[in-house]
Parts: structure tokens; sequence; C-alpha cells
């Protein structure tokens, strides 16, 4: 990912192949972490953008460039956060009253819903530590390698191991009682 222009940019060519090659992974990443597919797609734009502006501070040896768009991700999702946590808080102050009706509030979830996994896997995954969660999201559903999850969490390889191997037993043992749970219960009917 060397190609730039004068100004430190990506060339367009570089930047389109980048693009092409994670788009789908980072729009996955980002909708599970915000759980709404249309802000996840605003927010896959900002990381893009980040990324071509940030393009002259790429660094190879410190990772790949799915990797580094990855870590770009995760920054941009904490920002949204941010502006969240100030948004509700000024709405809070404001209205003192309910900004959104039921029905508005159903739809919303509805969209929630559609955006994430199935239900029993995302109650497994919702009992998971956060930093196990991470890694193993990074890992299963954004197909990077336990060192490129390791470089965007931060941590050292072995830890990212480590926390891989907690999050599945514990999935395992979380998805295993709920099938034995369910097929019993079906068979009670």
């Amino acid at each position: 990912m060397r190609k730039h222009t004068s100004d430190g940019r990506l060339d367009r060519d570089t930047f389109t192949r980048l693009y092409r090659e994670n788009v789908e992974g980072i729009q996955r990443y980002l909708a599970r972490c915000v759980g709404d597919p249309f802000l996840a797609a605003d927010l896959t734009a900002e990381v893009f953008l980040a990324a071509i502006e940030s393009a002259a501070r790429f660094d190879a040896k410190r990772g790949t460039p799915r990797a580094w768009l990855f870590g770009i991700a995760k920054t941009v999702v904490a920002a949204e956060a941010r502006r969240n946590r100030r948004d509700q808080d000024v709405v809070r102050r404001i209205s003192g009253r309910a900004l959104v009706n039921d029905c508005d509030l159903a739809r919303m979830h509805e969209r929630i819903d559609a955006a994430r996994l199935s239900d029993t896997l995302d109650r497994a995954l919702g009992r998971l530590a956060p930093a196990e969660r991470e890694i193993f999201e990074l890992v299963a559903f954004d197909e990077l390698s336990v060192a490129e999850a390791a470089r965007v969490a931060k941590i050292r390889p072995t830890a990212a191991r480590v926390r891989l191997h907690r999050a599945r037993s514990r999935l395992k043992g979380e998805l295993a009682n709920t099938l034995l749970i369910t097929t019993t219960l079906g068979e009670l009917s």
C-alpha cells in the first residue's frame, strides 16, 4: 500500500482495491458494534475517509492493511459511542419526555433485530466478557488472523489466543445447553 499522491493520500487505484477487498468485512463489524445497519453504513464511509486521510501514516511493519482498517473502525465506533452518549445527555436534559412513540420504538427494534445474529447466538455472545467477544468476532466473523485481531485490540497475540480459546469454550457450552433445553422442550410439547 505504498502508492500515494504528492499530498500523502492514497492514489485512486490503490484506494479502490483496498475498499473493494474490505468494505463488506468492515460493514459487518460495524453493524455488529452499533446494531443499526443505517448507522453502520455511515460509519463505514467514515472509516474509509479516515483511511484516505491517514494513509501516509500506514506502516506495513505494524500489520496488514485489513487490520489497519479494523483498527480505524474500532476508533470510529468509540467516537460514535461518545457522540451518542453526549447526544443522549442533551436529549435527557432538554426533553423531559420521550421523543419517540411506541410504534417508532418497535420499528427501531425490528431493524436492529434484522441486522444481528440469531437470538441464540446473540445471547451466548452477550454472556462473553467484552474482551473475549471482541477477539472472537474479529477472528470468526471478520476473518482476521489471531495476530491481526491482537493488533486491533492492542494486545499481545498470546493474550488474543487465550481470549479466543475462552470465548470458544464458553460459546460451545452455552450453545450446547440452549440446544439441549430447546430439544427437551420440543419433546415435551
